[in-house]
């Protein structure tokens, strides 16, 4: 098979979240601990730091990949889920898997992976392990697909556990209280491994306390702790919370025994899209108009980036918009700004939300806008409708923001 025949027989065959939501999603380890066993235990083979929450755990992780980069280590970097290449997920120093690495692994295992039915998430899981063991990563920073407890990156025995945040996001899996979202984010704490939570919040300091006390680990609130914040070309005022959350995460490290000076530490924050490669995170795609986009999807997550807005300087605002299709729209709507042009759009995924509908709802809440029956129609009419001193944003969905990159 070649690379596009791979990936697609992977995203095709097997359920994928992404694309269909609550019917791909297994509340189960039991796939990605025999998948483990017939890789030969390849999570065992290296150091890594478990990166879960529901905001800013990939802004988390590429900050932490960039600065252990920085301090000449030999970082893998999983990260779900990808804009453009699907390879986007597996990196090590910034570089992406190779595309012969992945028909290998899937050539190798296929008979397996069919037999067992695996999931794409687990199988990926699985690959990415594969490949850090193999290509020997110092370590590897590993972020949470969905919740915590029962995702299948919940193999590892990190150094050290980080939670960002919590926030009403797929409630219809992980619970709908903040109490019970922790509960299941919770769940990458492990017995004796130290933990960093990055905001303090009254309905989750308890349950993240009880936990570390239950399983013997040290727990640090970074916003409790962390003061001075440096800079990054990670823009956004939301980054904020997340550079406390770093900055606390390589304190702990050093104590673990990790070489990172305040050097890496700077350089690495000024460097996580040279060093890691991450984009959509207020990334400014143009000027005169400016034209900016977000992957922000949640409620939490919109509020800061819609914070960032207000901030901005310009004449008229345009918003390219669209969901997938489960996405809570009563619970982002009045985040946003009635005082713009709205382009409504289907991401080109299975869960897209249809524009009409999308636009239907919008205008019923008083706002303005056409649809259009792609993101990239939407995009083409909004550069046509703004001035020089306009401001686009592109957002909603991760997928919106991958197909203008």
């Amino acid at each position: 098979m070649k690379y596009t025949d791979t990936v697609n027989w992977m995203f095709q065959q097997l359920p994928m979240y992404q694309n269909k939501g609550k019917s791909a999603f297994k509340k189960d380890l039991s796939n990605t601990i025999k998948l483990s066993v017939h890789l030969n235990h390849p999570e065992q083979q290296f150091k890594s730091i478990h990166v879960g929450g529901t905001n800013g755990k990939g802004s988390t992780s590429h900050m932490l990949a960039s600065i252990l980069q920085e301090a000449g280590y030999k970082v893998g970097l999983y990260t779900s889920p990808h804009l453009k290449d699907f390879r986007e997920r597996i990196k090590i120093n910034g570089q992406v898997v190779s595309k012969q690495f992945v028909i290998g692994f899937i050539k190798r295992n296929k008979t397996f992976l069919e037999s067992n039915n695996l999931s794409f998430f687990e199988m990926t899981v699985g690959m990415a392990f594969d490949y850090f063991a193999k290509q020997k990563v110092d370590i590897a920073i590993i972020e949470v697909g969905l919740g915590g407890r029962l995702d299948s990156t919940n193999i590892i025995t990190p150094e050290l556990s980080v939670i960002t945040n919590i926030g009403f996001d797929h409630v219809q899996f992980l619970g709908d209280t903040l109490e019970k979202i922790a509960g299941e984010k919770a769940g990458i704490i492990k017995q004796n491994i130290p933990v960093v939570i990055g905001q303090t919040q009254d309905e989750t300091k308890k349950v993240f306390s009880s936990k570390a006390k239950s399983t013997n680990s040290e727990i640090y609130f970074a916003d409790q702790l962390i003061e001075e914040v440096l800079e990054s070309d990670l823009k956004g005022s939301y980054q904020e919370h997340n550079k406390k959350t770093v900055i606390q995460s390589v304190t702990v490290l050093r104590q673990l025994g990790y070489d990172i000076s305040n050097s890496n530490l700077k350089k690495g924050l000024l460097n996580v899209v040279k060093n890691s490669g991450l984009q959509g995170r207020w990334q400014v795609l143009q000027q005169q108009p400016k034209i900016v986009c977000d992957t922000a999807h949640n409620k939490e997550g919109l509020s800061y980036t819609m914070q960032q807005l207000q901030a901005e300087s310009y004449n008229k605002l345009h918003i390219v918009f669209g969901v997938v299709s489960d996405k809570d729209l009563d619970g982002i709507i009045s985040l946003l700004p009635k005082q713009a042009s709205y382009y409504f759009c289907k991401p080109n995924v299975q869960r897209g939300q249809d524009e009409e509908l999308l636009k239907e709802y919008f205008l019923n809440k008083g706002f303005t806008g056409n649809s259009y029956s792609s993101v990239n129609e939407a995009l083409h009419t909004a550069k046509l409708n703004a001035n020089t001193d306009d401001l686009i944003y592109v957002g909603g969905s991760t997928f919106v923001v991958a197909e203008v990159l």
